[in-house]
């Protein structure tokens, strides 16, 4: 039987104490041939002014750190936002970085820029970005289910990496139209987890936004 590897903190986060912990989720820019829109492309700067409020209202700054993946749309606006205030950045990445990009980044409208927006996120980083492993996994506060995928994995990851410093620090923001994601995890599966651990949610309800 293969030993579990087991994770606790990734990185940079080991010699810092954060005062809050931002969490986010969110949808990516729809690709071009997407039938039912989702996160249309010119509804990028209303999604990045209502991150970007709700950090401002939170006074969030270099004592914070913000943890996400970083696909297009919503996950970049967020990291960028974060950066924009100083708060330390960790990506956590369900895939190593070529595959990442390659199906989470590329197929949104403009999928270019946006690598070329990530890349410029990741320069900035305390340290490169964290690669979920593969092989069996234990972490150190959650339970990873058998049949999780590698989504579901991540999303577990970065709920767990978040509360290291406990649930009283945690604040999830989510950028999302309230259904399932195209495939397994997503949103809706992290949405679910940090609501059964009380954690505080901020939901920009993209139903009500376009």
């Amino acid at each position: 039987m293969e030993e579990s590897e087991v994770i606790d903190r990734p990185g940079p986060a080991s010699d810092f104490a954060p005062r809050r912990v931002f969490l986010f989720s969110g949808h990516r820019i729809d690709a071009p041939d997407r039938r039912t829109p989702r996160f249309p492309a010119g509804r990028e700067a209303l999604a990045a002014q209502c991150i970007a409020q709700a950090l401002h209202d939170w006074g969030a700054g270099p004592d914070d750190l913000a943890l996400s993946q970083g696909a297009s749309g919503g996950e970049i606006l967020f990291l960028e936002a974060c950066r924009r205030r100083g708060v330390r950045l960790q990506m956590l990445l369900p895939f190593d970085e070529p595959e990442f990009i390659e199906c989470a980044i590329l197929p949104s409208v403009d999928g270019e820029r946006w690598r070329e927006r990530y890349h410029a996120l990741k320069a900035g980083l305390a340290s490169s970005p964290q690669v979920l492993p593969h092989g069996p996994l234990r972490l150190a506060r959650l339970q990873i289910p058998d049949d999780a995928d590698r989504f579901e994995r991540c999303n577990l990851w970065l709920l767990d990496t978040a509360l290291a410093w406990g649930a009283d620090k945690l604040y999830f923001l989510c950028l999302w139209n309230g259904g399932g994601a195209d495939g397994n995890g997503g949103t809706a599966h992290l949405y679910r987890e940090v609501k059964r651990r009380h954690g505080r949610v901020v939901w920009f309800d993209t139903r009500s936004l376009w």
